[in-house]
């Protein structure tokens, strides 16, 4: 063998490595550290410059859109946008009590946006007429604010965006997930496993209700069981369509699976609902250990919120202010539950889509908060309103808002 073709021996063994190396292992790491880096990326990268362009330009539509700001053109001729309410507020497609409010009400929640408090992704409280502004021009005062508020702020951010029907998702058009035709409806209609489990969603409901250990520590089933418009950490769960909402609001039979989906992770944190009709809930007999289970696993927030959602999405508004209201009691009142209380202020009681009932939790969350000069949750001047009120002792058969205490 000469030297030459030894060299292009070693050389051919060399270039074959290589191949397979690029082939069998590079190429999947590579896909692997995509997946992984997408949906961070999206979320904490591309969804914030999104949202201050989308916010610092204003949205453009046809005037009079539910999903677009009202334009009102003042006395100099100068239009001014303010963020309307409207029917994504009260469920997907229906109208319902919280789309419009009487004068009074208008009047009486109007919220100053110099107000200390002031945070213009909340649209629980109605801006001043006379000082309407684009939530990216809002004033801010020059005084540093609480850092509870800051985290407010933030999470008020993601909680806007899903009440008004993701106006950020629809301008940013990237597909996170490739989607077969309507994965989610075909999954709850027990056509489809889920993806990577392979579980259908009758095995959900038979096999996995009370197996507390596979639902606390499984953390690729909830895509599934509550899909929702925007992406979640399991790359095989596929995002929520328009198509698929309509198809799934006009089936009993996912409806019907939604409820018991619901029921089992209910279940899994203790607590039972009592009434279909209205979604009341309270503790279930077994609560304390659940419940010692939610405080020490706080990922369970980010399902909570989740859960939440998705109710809200797919035809069970309704069911949102009892479950928030039932966090609402625990923590603050029955003194249950310190790990998720924040969770509770600042993602559940803003996951509500009916206006009044959300005003409604605030005002509960605020006669009973211990420290109400830290209280960052509402307005100022909202505060003050109900600062001559106090909060009922637990257990006396009071009611406030409709709420009993």
């Amino acid at each position: 063998m000469t030297p030459l073709s030894g060299l292009l021996r070693l050389a051919t063994r060399v270039s074959v490595a290589a191949a397979w190396f690029v082939r069998g292992g590079l190429c999947p790491l590579v896909a692997w550290l995509w997946r992984r880096s997408r949906l961070f990326l999206a979320s904490r990268v591309f969804t914030p410059a999104a949202t201050y362009v989308h916010l610092a330009v204003g949205w453009r539509g046809e005037r009079g859109s539910a999903n677009e700001p009202e334009v009102t053109d003042g006395g100099d001729g100068v239009g001014e946008t303010r963020v309307e309410e409207g029917r994504r507020e009260a469920g997907p497609g229906t109208a319902g009590p919280g789309d419009t409010d009487g004068e009074e009400d208008a009047a009486l929640y109007r919220a100053d946006p110099a107000d200390e408090l002031y945070c213009g992704y909340d649209s629980t409280w109605e801006a001043e007429v006379s000082d309407e502004r684009t939530l990216a021009g809002s004033w801010r005062p020059a005084a540093p604010r609480p850092y509870k508020f800051s985290r407010f702020e933030n999470a008020a951010r993601d909680m806007y965006n899903y009440r008004h029907d993701y106006p950020l998702w629809d301008s940013f058009p990237i597909s996170f997930v490739e989607q077969d035709d309507k994965p989610n409806l075909c999954f709850y209609l027990g056509k489809k496993p889920s993806l990577p489990d392979g579980v259908y969603i009758h095995n959900f409901h038979n096999d996995w209700y009370g197996n507390y250990d596979k639902l606390e520590y499984v953390h690729t089933y909830i895509q599934w069981l509550f899909p929702l418009q925007e992406p979640g950490m399991n790359n095989d769960a596929s995002t929520l369509t328009k198509g698929e909402i309509e198809d799934f609001l006009a089936n009993g039979t996912a409806r019907e699976n939604l409820l018991r989906s619901y029921e089992l992770m209910l279940d899994f944190y203790g607590i039972m609902l009592c009434n279909e009709k209205t979604g009341e809930v309270k503790r279930a007999s077994h609560w304390r250990d659940r419940f010692c289970n939610l405080n020490n696993h706080t990922h369970n927030n980010l399902r909570i919120t989740r859960i939440l959602k998705c109710l809200g999405t797919l035809g069970f508004p309704h069911y949102q202010a009892p479950l928030v209201h039932f966090f609402l009691m625990e923590t603050l009142v029955r003194g249950e539950l310190p790990n998720i209380k924040d969770s509770v202020l600042n993602y559940f009681v803003f996951a509500v889509l009916d206006k009044r009932e959300r005003r409604n939790l605030v005002k509960f969350a605020y006669l009973n908060y211990d420290r109400k000069d830290e209280f960052v949750w509402c307005p100022r001047k909202i505060q003050m309103m109900w600062s001559g009120l106090s909060a009922s002792e637990p257990g006396d058969g009071d009611k406030k808002d409709g709420y009993e205490l």
